[in-house]
């Protein structure tokens, strides 16, 4: 298991160096997990639709020889991408309907998100936005002042979110000018940002970035993606410590995944773990309908099983919220 004191090959001291030197080659990567690349599950052609992006750090966590290992399951490319389903779209969201401005969704009356990076250190398999059209939705200079002022135009904007791609990929420079531009809008009292990066390289977690949380006059929040208790780990916990400390709200939302997290026990895990880590657990989300990601689907019948069986084995405030996303839906639609 990974630790404190891990060597030079993952960059604990550099989380730049880390990012640019991602696994890409999935021959790597089975050859890291200690598995053979012509076993029948494994597809190089899924990777010509969403290319295979792993930190070495997380991979490090899966058990080798194990072709069902929960973190491998997320990232590896399988023929299963493969299939076409007609129950599943490039854009299940319908997120181009609520694009005012370039790289900004307004779906929902009191917040706007945007997309303020275009890539992730890690590709999970399941991705919403894994047919997204980044190219078309980064900002130039001249249109984010476009997408701030129609935030400053909408004065029933009470909260930003930050997400992407992963806004915490981008440099402290870079976070800390978007991060500036929201705090000009007086209107605005939150800012959430949403995250996979202290999952899978604790160390983006600087002390520039921190001091940056605790000097701003917003009520910064911050969602991680975690979906297994096997992706917390001693330098993620190091991590949302030194979050916690500077008063950042941390939520957590997971994604429910056949084969991965579809049981109650391991949910339940997952909870106390992350709350072991300063995290309440917040989401529990349905798999969007995106092409190439049916192999994850659970039905909602079983997920409403999962959920009766969590609530009689967590505290309240344990248990997420089971939710799924409907286009034009006001908010989120509980299951």
């Amino acid at each position: 298991m990974t630790n404190l004191a891990m060597p030079h090959p993952y960059h604990l001291d550099n989380w730049q160096k880390s990012i640019s030197d991602l696994i890409t080659n999935p021959n790597e990567l089975l050859a890291i997990a200690k598995l053979d690349p012509k076993n029948s599950r494994f597809s190089k052609l899924a990777t010509q639709v969403f290319p295979l992006k792993v930190p070495r750090q997380f991979a490090a966590l899966i058990r080798p020889g194990d072709w069902d290992d929960p973190i491998l399951a997320q990232i590896l490319p399988k023929v299963d991408e493969n299939t076409h389903s007609t129950s599943h779209s490039h854009d299940p969201l319908k997120e181009a309907q609520f694009t005012p401005e370039t790289g900004l969704l307004h779906k929902y009356k009191n917040r706007v998100l945007l997309i303020t990076a275009p890539h992730c250190a890690v590709n999970c398999r399941y991705c919403f936005r894994r047919h997204y059209d980044y190219q078309s939705n980064s900002p130039s200079q001249i249109e984010w002042k476009q997408t701030f002022d129609y935030i400053h135009r909408n004065k029933d904007i009470e909260e930003v979110i930050f997400s992407g791609g992963d806004p915490l990929a981008l440099s402290d420079r870079r976070l800390a000018w978007l991060i500036n531009q929201v705090e000009g809008i007086s209107h605005v009292a939150t800012l959430r940002i949403h995250t996979r990066l202290p999952i899978v390289i604790p160390q983006r977690i600087t002390k520039e970035i921190l001091e940056e949380f605790e000097n701003s006059r917003l009520k910064i929040v911050l969602v991680t993606h975690c979906n297994h208790a096997n992706e917390l780990t001693k330098i993620t916990e190091h991590a949302f410590a030194k979050l916690h400390k500077a008063g950042v709200l941390l939520l957590n939302q997971s994604v429910l995944l056949a084969n991965i997290n579809d049981k109650s026990l391991t949910l339940a895990a997952l909870s106390k773990k992350l709350f072991s880590q300063n995290i309440l657990p917040y989401y529990l989300h349905m798999p969007d309908a995106v092409q190439g990601t049916q192999h994850f689907a659970v039905t909602e019948l079983k997920a409403k099983e999962i959920m009766e069986e969590l609530r009689g084995m967590l505290s309240g405030y344990l248990v997420p919220t089971l939710v799924r996303e409907d286009p034009g839906a006001p908010s989120k639609t509980r299951v």
